[in-house]
C-alpha cells in the first residue's frame, strides 16, 4: 500500500499527469482504488466491459490477444483507457506475469477529473496517438517482409518484447 505521499510522488510522474497542477493531483490521487493482483492474474479479459483505466504502480502485465503477445506493461504505464472512453468491450486482455499493484480511475472519476482539468484529457490523446503510431510501425515492418519469415530480433521488436 502506498502513502498518500507516495501516491502523489507516484501519480505526478504519470505521463497522463504530467503538467498538471499538484493541489489537483493530492486529490486525484486520494479518490483512487489501490488494487493488488497476483503473478498470472488476468486483470481484465478481452471482451469484457470496461469503465475503469488502471496505472500500473509495480509489478510488469502483458496485453494480449489469446496467446499473442501485443505490448509488455511496466510501472507508470496506463491501461483500459480505451473502454473507459467509447463504452466499447475491451479489445484485448491484460494479465500479471508477476504479483502487481495497480490504482484505477473509474469512468466517472476520470470523467470529472477531465472536466476540471481538460489537460488530462490531451495527454490522453497523446498516449493513444503514439500507441496507434508504434502499432502502424509494427504493420508497416510486417508489410515491408512481403511474407518472409522474419528475423528473430526483429520479430521480438514488432511483438513488443
Amino acid at each position: 500500500m502506498l502513502t498518500s505521499v507516495d501516491r502523489l510522488l507516484f501519480v505526478r510522474g504519470v505521463p497522463i499527469f504530467k503538467e498538471l497542477r499538484d493541489d489537483f493531483l493530492v486529490r486525484l490521487a486520494s479518490i483512487m482504488d489501490e488494487l493488488e493482483f497476483p503473478a498470472k492474474h488476468t486483470i481484465f479479459t478481452q471482451g469484457q466491459e470496461g469503465r475503469s483505466l488502471y496505472i500500473l504502480v509495480q509489478g510488469t502485465a502483458r496485453v494480449h490477444v489469446g496467446d499473442r503477445e501485443l505490448a509488455r506493461l511496466e510501472q507508470g504505464a496506463c491501461f483500459g483507457e480505451m473502454s473507459v472512453f467509447d463504452a466499447e468491450p475491451r479489445s484485448a486482455s491484460v494479465t500479471t506475469i508477476e504479483s502487481c499493484e495497480c490504482l484505477v480511475l473509474t469512468q466517472q472519476q476520470l470523467y470529472e477529473a477531465i472536466e476540471e482539468t481538460p489537460g488530462i484529457a490531451v495527454n490522453i490523446i497523446r498516449l493513444l496517438s503514439r500507441r496507434i503510431r508504434e502499432q502502424n510501425d509494427k504493420i508497416r515492418v510486417l508489410q515491408d517482409s512481403g511474407g518472409r519469415r522474419l528475423p528473430v530480433e526483429i520479430h521480438e521488436k514488432i511483438a513488443g518484447f
